[in-house]
């Protein structure tokens, strides 16, 4: 079921396009993320679904209702802010109260839900505690009790964890999307992470520049871009540029370097023959051993870098006049590589995506 839905939404800041003709809709109970670079236009999607900025053209409909002139407190909508928000003169109880406090709920009622919303978010007995005696995580968490106590139709989050070290982000990405999951709610997360949109996201939408590139889940996004921008975006890539030999439906072969290839052709991608492709495989689809005896090599090359990163070990090769990446898992098993020696690469023939 359509909840949320984006009809030819643009917006402009003097000459300048935020946004431009967007078109979206997600269900209800949905995790979607919007991912893009900074100044791509997703805080900007988020703000205008949250009524702090007016939309220039278009309509924003939730659950079936023209929201678009409405003011933030008439449209049952939760968000948490990079920064939490939190108040600094009040204890932990008194800012998740706050929302209900406001509506005027009785005393032993507020109790009640705010006790409720403690312990789903697993701070029970940090009720008398002041913002200066809460760390990031535990800040974040606060935040968010205090918009799902008032138990909104939407929850906004607007790149929440950013302010965390990396080993936070890493635990509270999985928390956010368990809480979420538990709690039902239709939730739409901004980020410019890719890990983070790929690891709790149900569908991602792509943007750059004011304008959606892609929409589909984890999956699609990372194994299927539509765009060499996308394939750059998302994860690590190695891009190899080729020349289309010849198409047949979704499948394209490639010369690159004297040799042929192939990739799949995704989101409908077309080449023709003379084409200039762009061959995408990422790092841990090459292999650089055969998977049985006749398997043929898809390129030679040369080790020209070696990186040890403990669990792998990355191998930079030269092949032709271009680089590819591969990762291999650091097993006692697995033969080690030395510089300047000569290797053959495989990889699956549906890993490699044709972008013309």
């Amino acid at each position: 079921m359509v909840y949320v839905e984006f009809s030819t939404i643009s917006k402009h800041f003097g000459t300048s396009v935020a946004v431009a003709d967007l078109d979206l809709q997600i269900e209800q109970g949905e995790f979607f993320s919007l991912l893009g670079p900074s100044g791509c236009g997703k805080s900007t999607t988020l703000r205008m679904l949250a009524g702090f900025v007016k939309p220039t053209t278009g309509q924003i409909r939730v659950n079936g209702r023209n929201v678009t002139a409405l003011p933030p407190e008439a449209r049952d909508i939760g968000i948490v802010f990079q920064n939490y928000a939190i108040f600094p003169h009040m204890t932990v109880f008194d800012n998740i109260a706050f929302g209900l406090v406001e509506r005027k709920l009785p005393r032993a009622e507020i109790k009640q839900k705010v006790d409720a919303a403690l312990a789903e978010v697993g701070m029970t007995g940090f009720e008398d505690r002041y913002e200066r005696e809460l760390s990031g995580g535990q800040k974040q968490r606060v935040a968010l009790a205090r918009v799902l106590v008032i138990e909104p139709e939407i929850l906004l989050l607007d790149e929440p964890l950013s302010a965390l070290d990396k080993k936070m982000r890493e635990e509270m990405k999985y928390w956010i999307k368990n809480i979420q999951k538990s709690v039902g709610i239709t939730t739409i997360y901004v980020t410019h992470d890719q890990s983070e949109a790929l690891t709790m996201s149900d569908r991602i939408a792509v943007m750059d520049q004011g304008r959606v590139l892609q929409i589909g889940t984890p999956v699609e996004i990372y194994e299927q871009p539509a765009s060499r921008f996308i394939a750059e975006f998302i994860g690590e890539s190695n891009l190899l540029d080729g020349t289309a030999l010849d198409v047949h439906g979704a499948v394209c072969s490639i010369d690159i370097d004297g040799t042929t290839v192939t990739g799949r052709l995704t989101q409908n991608n077309a080449a023709i023959k003379g084409q200039a492709v762009t061959l995408l495989v990422r790092p841990e689809m090459i292999r650089l051993h055969s998977l049985d005896a006749s398997e043929k090599p898809k390129l030679n090359g040369t080790v020209r870098e070696i990186i040890y990163q403990g669990s792998v070990v990355r191998y930079r090769i030269q092949i032709g006049h271009q680089h590819v990446m591969v990762e291999v898992a650091n097993r006692p098993d697995l033969a080690r590589l030395d510089l300047d020696d000569d290797v053959e690469v495989y990889w699956n023939a549906d890993s490699g995506v044709a972008i013309p």
